[in-house]
């Protein structure tokens, strides 16, 4: 066993859904042993400051990469860093936090895989690649419920930002291990996140579990809920794993004990009322949804994370 932190990436454009994803696998993991910080705390600039200056919030040269590969360094060696807090919703930077860090720590932001240093700092990288509709109507939502933003306002940052997220945030996907895409299914109307499906590009830079044993990769079973097959992903070949919002609760467990069947530590946790604290969602009134497609994708993380702390 490692006695150092294990330490998780994940990596999107702004509303992506990184938050959702880190704290389903925060709870799964327990919080008590997760540090959980935002990468994005390290802007150089705030946000009076960024509109004199014409340069956005994404690109390299307004935030501090240097400090914070430095910190990711200290945390994955163990150390406490002074941790730097860019506060959203006034745009401007509180005082530092100290930071310790627990047995897992999930770094989550626009930038953390845009220096070979940081990548390096990293056990487990996710990057998520939301189609381009969702991931704005996300945005929306949530800059004008919590940011105090109107919609007129999101929109014209949405446009300002493009040139910058086509130029450093989606070149990211390249360094990531998974590639997590929620989407609409066709046959939903509203499209609410409760039916969402995903499509996890699952690359052969850490071993993942051998899914062929529980999974059809038959073409003929194509139309089943859950489904892996081969692809290609920036070029390269790649196993596609696919989880309809429709699948059922049989299909689900099925797959997740399997998946929990490979780890000793996870076996505990896939006993205890899973659904409880994975796959959480919230619906487009308010309320609280479950999506399989998001609990097993927190699952598949928390698995790599776990199974990072037999490998070093």
């Amino acid at each position: 066993m490692t006695d150092r932190p294990i330490i998780l990436g994940i990596v999107g454009d702004s509303a992506a859904g990184k938050t959702t994803l880190t704290k389903g696998i925060a709870q799964f993991l327990g919080p008590e042993n997760v540090t959980v910080i935002c990468t994005d705390d390290y802007h150089r600039y705030d946000r009076k400051q960024r509109a004199e200056l014409g340069i956005t919030a994404l690109h390299p040269d307004c935030n501090y990469l240097d400090i914070m590969q430095q910190h990711l360094s200290q945390l994955r060696t163990g150390q406490p860093i002074l941790k730097p807090i860019y506060n959203h919703k006034t745009g401007t930077f509180d005082p530092p936090e100290y930071i310790k860090p627990n047995k897992f720590v999930v770094a989550e932001g626009l930038l953390g895989y845009s220096t070979r240093g940081t990548r390096g700092a990293y056990d487990v990288k996710v990057y998520l690649a939301p189609p381009e509709d969702l991931r704005i109507q996300w945005k929306i939502k949530r800059d004008t419920q919590k940011r105090g933003y109107s919609e007129e306002q999101v929109r014209a940052e949405i446009v300002k930002r493009e040139p910058d997220s086509e130029a450093y945030i989606r070149p990211q996907r390249q360094w990531a291990d998974l590639v997590v895409s929620f989407y609409p299914s066709t046959e939903v109307i509203d499209g609410s996140n409760g039916h969402l499906n995903v499509r996890l590009v699952l690359r052969p830079n850490i071993p993942h579990p051998d899914l062929t044993q529980v999974v059809s990769t038959d073409a003929v079973h194509s139309d089943s809920a859950i489904r892996l097959g081969l692809d290609r992903d920036m070029g390269k070949p790649v196993d596609v794993l696919e989880i309809d919002g429709h699948a059922t609760s049989d299909q689900v467990t099925k797959l997740e004990r399997f998946i929990c069947s490979d780890i000793p530590n996870l076996i505990d946790a896939c006993n205890r009322d899973i659904h409880s604290e994975l796959g959480t969602v919230t619906g487009t009134t308010g309320e609280t949804l479950r999506s399989y497609p998001l609990a097993l994708t927190q699952l598949l993380i928390a698995y790599h994370m776990l199974k990072a702390t037999n490998v070093h």
